[in-house]
């Protein structure tokens, strides 16, 4: 008989090694008892006790889990350094009618942080002056001319999702007081700010660095209804506000967790409600036809809202997202639609590239980069995504333009790229460069680029990047194609919503059959699988056509297969049914 910790270690359904060239990996026995005993305390369905187990969710806990409320995860906004007083300063600017201007980064966080607080400013009868810097000119962030001018016009500048870093730049502010809300990793010094709200400052705990900026601004506003409430005063409804935290937060890749998973559920039902004009006009610029869900944010919604900062007007975005006026919102989206499309094209190009100099270099490395000339800096962080993707290692992807280059860097789980970037920045190997464990921005002076791309991949080699394999491929269990029903995926769905952080269900099939395999679109591949007892299962597989997967699934000569992915609802013509996103196969 084999032992408990023998059981646990076995592949799942013996794969050890599927079509993409992974493990599979199921529950273990813990996994499975604590599943079983959420199923005898809440009678739930099987497969949904699975996912609450692997998310760690006691059984007592389940119910409070599955209706997740903002007001019972919120934290204290006094928990954070420096909160009252960026809270009390900004009250002030606002009872005394100042002039105040927001400085913010040109990326979804950004502007939706500048967003909301035009549209808290709006309804309490104030305007502001929105400043967002171009991604080519000015580059990230607070510059020193950009800041300076501001000061000489306004008398309160609040910098979101940006300025942790700024300590010229701010300190050419010296003609008025500037505020920072932001959630980049912190430096050993804070600029000559009046405050700066950071979670991820060297001096917090680091329990709210899961927060994105639009979060931090969040609580602000938190701490601002409260205070106004402490003079006998009233502010806006911060609730109606959740939905561009909820874009941002999914957007910026925030770890779908605590608060953050409250903030994106209620923020998804605020938006389903179709009452903010700039989230209108873009959901029906890209057809969106149905209740948006954390899917629609972080690829529909966002990549236009981001279009604006990477290759069009960096203002465009967080213009969109506070429009008053239905005319003007349609206008930006339009824009932003048609900029998203050229976005796309010079991406492919882009991509195409950098993986072929990545591959000559060698993709098992502690470090996979590219850089090349003229590479446009408004899709480098979407490739460097891409390449990290495909490798399981952290990317680099760089712009080389005259004798500096630009470049956006994305990690995997467990590797903090950005104290590695910081690092590098501090030892002179940058001009400039700084972020947070999963993503960060880089400048780089040409002839430092190879010794400074040498030296990052030695600091992640120490952090254990180049001893990463292919990702396991995790299920969390084994479903007939009869179990696989609307209702089953319905109740699946009350534990997201899904993400960074928060993996959704992924469910294998056993020897399952090719009745059908097609291409649909260009390069997808829409399969229909059948079990012995005649059920069916329909799937897709984007982009998948010319991968091995595809071509096996193509060419399959009546072969069968364990196949697994995740299970969604498919809506075509009014009709609900549900299609498998497919993952992974191996021969059965």
């Amino acid at each position: 008989m084999l032992e408990l910790q023998d059981i646990a270690s076995q592949a799942f359904l013996k794969v050890e090694r599927s079509l993409t060239g992974r493990r599979w990996v199921g529950p273990g026995v813990s996994q499975e008892r604590a599943a079983e005993a959420i199923a005898q305390t809440t009678g739930l369905a099987a497969p949904l006790c699975r996912l609450l187990a692997r998310i760690g969710v006691a059984p007592d806990e389940a119910s409070a889990y599955l209706a997740p409320l903002v007001r019972d995860l919120l934290p204290d906004p006094r928990s954070l350094r420096d909160m009252e007083a960026a809270t009390a300063r900004f009250l002030k600017a606002v009872r005394q009618r100042e002039r105040i201007a927001i400085f913010a980064d040109y990326d979804v966080d950004g502007g939706a942080s500048a967003a909301l607080l035009l549209d808290w400013l709006s309804r309490m009868g104030h305007r502001a002056t929105l400043y967002i810097p171009d991604r080519i000119d000015e580059g990230y962030g607070p510059n020193p001319p950009a800041m300076a001018a501001l000061a000489e016009a306004h008398d309160l500048i609040v910098c979101v999702d940006c300025g942790t870093l700024s300590h010229e730049a701010i300190a050419a502010a010296r003609a008025a007081d500037v505020l920072v809300l932001d959630h980049h990793m912190g430096g050993e010094t804070l600029p000559p700010a009046l405050a700066v709200v950071n979670p991820n400052r060297q001096d917090e705990s680091g329990d709210l660095g899961h927060l994105c900026a639009a979060g931090v601004v969040f609580l602000m506003l938190v701490e601002a209804g409260r205070q106004l409430r402490g003079a006998g005063a009233k502010g806006p409804d911060l609730i109606a506000m959740l939905d561009l935290v909820a874009l941002a937060t999914v957007a910026d890749v925030a770890p779908l967790v605590g608060v953050n998973r409250a903030f994106v559920r209620q923020g998804l039902a605020v938006m389903a409600r179709r009452h903010r004009i700039g989230l209108v006009a873009l959901a029906d610029v890209a057809r969106l036809d149905t209740a948006p869900s954390a899917y629609h944010l972080g690829y529909v919604l966002g990549p236009r809202v981001n279009a604006g900062g990477r290759i069009g007007a960096a203002d465009l975005g967080a213009r969109l997202l506070a429009a008053a006026d239905p005319h003007e919102a349609a206008a930006l989206a339009e824009r932003l639609d048609a900029l998203n499309t050229e976005r796309r094209d010079i991406e492919a190009a882009v991509r195409d590239a950098a993986l072929t100099q990545a591959e000559a270099r060698g993709l098992d490395t502690p470090l996979v980069w590219a850089a090349g000339e003229g590479w446009h800096p408004g899709v480098v962080g979407i490739v460097a995504a891409r390449l990290k993707e495909a490798t399981n290692r952290p990317a680099v992807v760089i712009g080389l333009d005259g004798d500096e280059g630009k470049g956006s860097a994305r990690s995997v789980a467990g590797i903090d790229l950005g104290a590695a970037i910081q690092r590098l920045a501090s030892e002179g190997l940058l001009l400039k460069g700084g972020g947070h464990k999963m993503a960060a921005g880089l400048t780089v002076a040409r002839d430092q680029l190879e010794p400074a791309m040498a030296r990052l991949a030695e600091l992640l080699a120490r952090q254990g990047a180049g001893s990463i394999g292919p990702a396991d491929l995790r299920v969390d269990g084994l479903l007939m194609p009869g179990a696989a029903t609307v209702e089953l995926v319905e109740a699946l769905e009350t534990c997201g919503p899904f993400g960074q952080g928060a993996p959704g269900a992924r469910f294998a099939f056993a020897d399952m059959a090719v009745a059908r395999a097609q291409e649909v679109g260009t390069g997808h591949l829409k399969v229909a699988f059948k079990d012995g007892l005649g059920a069916r299962l329909e799937a897709i597989a984007f982009g998948a056509l010319d991968t091995p997967m595809g071509q096996v699934l193509m060419a399959h000569g009546g072969a069968r297969f364990h196949v697994a992915g995740r299970l969604e609802i498919n809506t075509w013509r009014g009709r609900r049914s549900v299609q498998l996103k497919l993952e992974d196969i191996a021969p059965a």
